[in-house]
Order: structure tokens, then C-alpha cells, then sequence
């Protein structure tokens, strides 16, 4: 399921949106989760990287739609960002912003349809597998793929990726079941490990990029089978 949001300031805007969509909705099989905001400031605040695709009208009240894409590609640089606007003079502005496209009012089925397309192959064609993690500098989305492993240390979770370390305010736990799904798996309460980078298996340790990572006791039998399918399945 996509997750999509809305930001339009009239009600008639927003109601023919989210029409659209579900009119796509029916006829491609894609399905979408719609949030719907009234302005930029509402989006802004508080955002935590939770949607693929934005939806901005650029005029509104409060906070532009400009305004508000700058502020959230300072936390965001993977969600789609679509303008809805009846202006064309905002192009240079917006691919400052690296939005991928606009649509221009009154919105036509038609023309929404291929564009709302695009921009769902661009997030298909993107492939990655993200989370984001809340950091005190902002959001943060990290692809699964990258991250060797996550250790927990006092109430912090460091985050060991390709392209380096983050550490966020947060249990194991939170992310554990989160992650099960992608062959990660809890070597002791320490640490949770993607089977990915395990180059293997010494003393007790796991190695994972030039790291030993204790396994414990208790979970050593579980480890090695989890390491056993998952060499099996690649």
C-alpha cells in the first residue's frame, strides 16, 4: 500500500483528489492510504518521513507549498513530491526541491492519472526497502539493505550502515518484528544482525563487517539456523 498525502487548502481540491485516487485505486489494483493536510505548516510539523508520495497545492495560507517542500526534503530526500497549482512559474523553484512533477488546475482525470503513475514507477523503480529513524538532527530514512546491524547501547540504538553511523533514542525491540521480515535476527539482547553481511561465524561471534558480535547461549541454535535458510534461499 502506498502512502500518499494530501495538502490542499479548499476542500473542493482535496475532495476531487482524493476522488481521482480512488478512481485510479479501482481501476489499476494499486491501493493507498490517503492523510489529508490543509496547509504546509500541518505537514511539516512533526514529520517523520512517513509517506512515498505528496500531493502539494503551492498557495496556500499559513505555509506555501514551496516553503513546506524545502522543509521537508531537509528530513526526506525519497518521497515523491507532485505540485497542484494553477501557476507555472514555480518550475525553476521546484527542482530546487526535485519535485517531480506538477499538476495544473482544474485538474483533469486524465492528465492526473499519468502523472500520479510516474510517480508511483519512480518509487517501483527505486526498489529500495525503507525505514526512517526519528534522530535529534531530524528524520531519517535508512535503506534496509545498507545497514549491517543494530546494537543497543543504554536507552540509544546505533544504526551501522554503508554510510556510516546514526543513533536514535529507541529500544530493540521497536524494531526486531519490524525487520524480521528482511533476515535480520536478535544474535543476544544486544544486537540485531542482517544475515546479509555475515561473513561468519568464530568463538561465538558472528563477524559482520570486521565486528564481533557476540551470539549468546541461548540463541546460538536459532542464529545458525536462521543463517543456515537464509544462505540456502541466496
Amino acid at each position: 500500500m502506498i502512502s500518499l498525502a494530501i495538502v490542499e487548502d479548499e476542500d473542493t481540491y482535496a475532495q476531487q483528489l482524493m476522488d481521482f485516487i480512488n478512481r485510479y485505486q479501482a481501476e489499476s489494483g494499486t491501493f493507498f492510504k490517503i492523510t489529508r493536510f490543509k496547509d504546509g505548516d500541518e505537514i511539516t510539523n512533526g514529520y517523520r518521513g512517513q509517506f512515498d508520495i505528496i500531493l502539494m497545492d503551492i498557495e496556500m495560507k499559513l505555509m506555501d507549498g514551496m516553503t513546506a517542500a524545502e522543509e521537508i526534503r531537509k528530513l526526506d530526500q525519497e518521497v515523491v513530491i507532485m505540485f497542484i497549482t494553477n501557476m507555472t512559474n514555480y518550475a525553476i523553484r521546484g527542482y530546487q526541491v526535485d519535485a517531480l512533477d506538477y499538476v495544473l488546475k482544474p485538474v483533469s482525470y486524465f492528465a492526473f492519472s499519468q502523472k500520479l503513475g510516474r510517480a508511483i514507477g519512480k518509487i517501483k523503480k527505486s526498489g529500495a526497502k525503507i525505514i526512517s529513524i526519528e534522530m535529534s538532527s531530524g528524520v531519517k530514512k535508512l535503506d534496509i539493505d545498507n545497514i549491517f546491524y543494530i546494537e543497543s547501547e543504554g536507552h540509544n540504538l546505533n544504526f551501522y550502515t554503508t554510510a556510516g553511523q546514526f543513533t536514535i533514542r529507541a529500544k530493540l525491540s521497536d524494531f526486531e518484528e519490524q525487520l524480521s521480515q528482511y533476515n535480520f535476527f536478535r544474535s543476544n539482547k544486544g544486537y540485531l544482525v542482517n544475515l546479509k553481511y555475515v561473513d561468519g561465524v568464530e568463538n561465538g561471534n558472528c563477524l559482520i563487517a570486521g565486528k564481533q558480535l557476540l551470539i549468546s547461549r541461548a540463541r546460538k541454535n536459532d542464529f545458525m539456523s536462521a543463517l543456515t535458510d537464509y544462505m540456502a534461499a541466496i
